[in-house]
Parts: structure tokens; sequence; C-alpha cells
């Protein structure tokens, strides 16, 4: 195991995205989990996105919101490039795309005090 496939669990509190090498790795409700880094929107780090109340993955730039448990978007973005609001045929195009194009998913694990990935 190489030292970027690990990351100290104390930096991993509930609620808690970092960026491990390639990988999005958060802390669902106790329950570690890892996802490509990349939105399937418009790429951005989702290393810098938040886990929300229903414990998905929720893309920084325009909302995107990721099962961590199978990469597939859940919701689709709410805007495009600059914009922030609606954009029901866009977003429906989003979605569909990302229903092939689904997040990596890899298994993170607490082993002593950091979280590993396998």
């Amino acid at each position: 195991m190489t030292e970027p496939d690990r990351i100290p669990a104390a930096d991993l509190p509930p609620g808690a995205v970092r960026r491990v090498g390639d990988w999005a790795v958060g802390n669902r409700d106790g329950r570690y989990f890892a996802v490509s880094r990349r939105c399937r929107h418009q790429l951005a780090d989702l290393s810098e996105g938040t886990v929300d109340a229903d414990g998905c993955l929720v893309c920084p730039w325009h909302q995107s919101r990721y099962d961590v448990r199978t990469g597939e978007m859940v919701e689709g973005p709410h805007g495009f490039l600059g914009y922030h609001g609606p954009t029901p045929g866009y977003t429906q195009f989003v979605r569909a795309y990302a229903r092939i194009l689904r997040l990596r998913v890899r298994r993170a694990l607490r082993r002593g005090d950091d979280v590993v990935l396998e």
C-alpha cells in the first residue's frame, strides 16, 4: 500500500470529504467511502464537496448529488458554468450520461489510526 492510499482517520470526522490521490474520501455517518474525484457534470473536484443529510456526496460547483455506495448521480446539476439556477433539459441530459459514466467506487476501511483504500 502506498502512502497516497491512506489518510489519518482523525482527518475524516463525520460529514468530511478529503482528497487522497485521485479519490474523494469521506465519512458518511461513521462509514468511510472513496469515489473518483471528478464530477460527471463539469469535472469539479468532489473532494471539495460535502456530505448531505441523506449521505450523498454533493458537488461543490452545481450541487449534483452522488450515491457514494454506487457512484450513481441521484440528482443532476443546478446550473451551468457560472450560472446557478434551474436548467431542466440540461440537467436531464447530464443525468442520462452520468448513468453510464458513474463515479468509480473503491473500498475505504478503518485500519488502526488510518482510513485505507483497497
